[in-house]
């Protein structure tokens, strides 16, 4: 039999190409001489330059860029094995993780670093670039990525604006003459798994911005400079992008990157299908195993699961999940292609030890799976 194996990281413990190991391990105490390919997914979030440089041989690269509280922090971005891809996730270098409860603040917090990453992406032969969107402790609309990319963002005496959510609100006036040159000869891909739009009762602001520190009255002052912000940009470049969607994805970078390169948002999922070939993978394959950390209603919406079933469902491969955790409407996953789903905890346990027993609840419960596959049909 052939076994394609594409799930996605469980976070917290293993990454992608780790669950596929461990799912290998139990698969084959039941089916040693199948075959079993190996396809690391993730959805544009935490994990995807992990899935996509194993899946695709390559390699990482590390820097040293200014974090969202403008103090300098060490992140990556893939290479990928072909040497013309990079993919960075703007939560390496503008990610939540680097606030705690004292210092997060989307007044303040920028994107600069996220997009002195892209530059130093840039230095290298590339053709195209991935950006992860999601995760961040920003709600600066992309602003600091865009300076950090030699856009000028230009107050009243033409001085350079400040950092942060806050400071939009002295933008005047935009010059694109300094931008990097090399942004128009990249192809740059938006991963998202959400279709917020930059303002209003649905965007950045209002849905994110509460978890990022802001309070309501915080909240009110985000979307104002947000709005205020896609007005210079309509006025200064022409583009629209208040009411785009995915534009409030990441704080809003998702509408700065829209507004000052020529990229375009994708869900981040398909985006990882379309560059580990998961649909060739799939061809005449017996079963497909997918899964993640915790699978629920939310999985619906442009998680990996359901990605990998609609492929699976496309070449009628039947797809069976696993979850560290399987919450509340999971009978909506059905219709979608997902044809079982399977915990794997063994009992209460507290989470750490969950986290860590991941690799050994995984070969377990998959190992189970091969025995009822196995059982003799009558």
């Amino acid at each position: 039999m052939k076994f394609v194996l594409a799930p996605d990281s469980f976070k917290g413990s293993l990454t992608a190409k780790e669950v596929c190991q461990a799912m290998e391990v139990g698969l084959k105490r039941i089916f040693p001489e199948s075959d079993y390919l190996h396809v690391p997914m993730a959805d544009g979030g935490e994990g995807t330059v992990q899935a996509l440089v194993d899946a695709t041989s390559g390699r990482f690269i590390k820097k040293t860029v200014t974090g969202p509280l403008g103090t300098p922090v060490e992140a990556q971005f893939g290479l990928l094995g072909d040497e013309k891809t990079a993919v960075i996730e703007m939560a390496e270098a503008s990610g939540l993780h680097y606030v705690n409860a004292q210092t997060k603040n989307p007044l303040k917090t920028t994107t600069y670093g996220t997009g002195e990453l892209i530059a130093a992406a840039l230095d290298y032969p590339i053709d195209q670039l991935i950006i992860g969107l999601g995760g961040s402790a920003t709600n600066d609309g992309g602003a600091g990525m865009a300076q950090a990319l030699g856009v000028q963002l230009l107050d009243w005496h033409d001085d350079p604006i400040g950092f942060g959510g806050e400071a939009l609100a002295d933008l005047v006036s935009i010059e694109l003459g300094k931008r990097h040159p090399r942004l128009n000869e990249v192809t740059i891909l938006l991963a998202s798994d959400v279709k917020n739009p930059l303002c209003g009762s649905q965007g950045a602001s209002q849905i994110f911005g509460p978890q990022k520190g802001a309070t309501p009255k915080m909240v009110e002052q985000l979307d104002q400079n947000l709005r205020h912000y896609a007005e210079v940009i309509q006025q200064e470049t022409g583009k629209q992008v208040a009411d785009l969607a995915g534009a409030g994805a990441a704080g809003g970078l998702g509408a700065g990157l829209l507004a000052f390169t020529d990229a375009s948002i994708h869900s981040g999922v398909e985006l990882v299908m379309q560059m580990t070939s998961l649909d060739k993978a799939l061809q005449k394959a017996d079963f497909c195993f997918t899964g993640e950390g915790g699978i629920d209603a939310q999985t619906k919406f442009g998680k990996t699961p359901i990605g990998v079933a609609h492929a699976a469902q496309k070449q009628h491969v039947p797809v069976i999940a696993i979850a560290g955790r399987i919450g509340d409407g999971t009978d909506t996953l059905y219709p979608e292609g997902i044809d079982a789903i399977f915990g794997i905890v063994q009992g209460a346990v507290p989470l750490e030890q969950a986290l860590a027993d991941s690799q050994t609840n995984i070969a377990r419960t998959c190992e189970n799976i091969a025995r009822l596959l196995n059982l003799p049909q009558h």
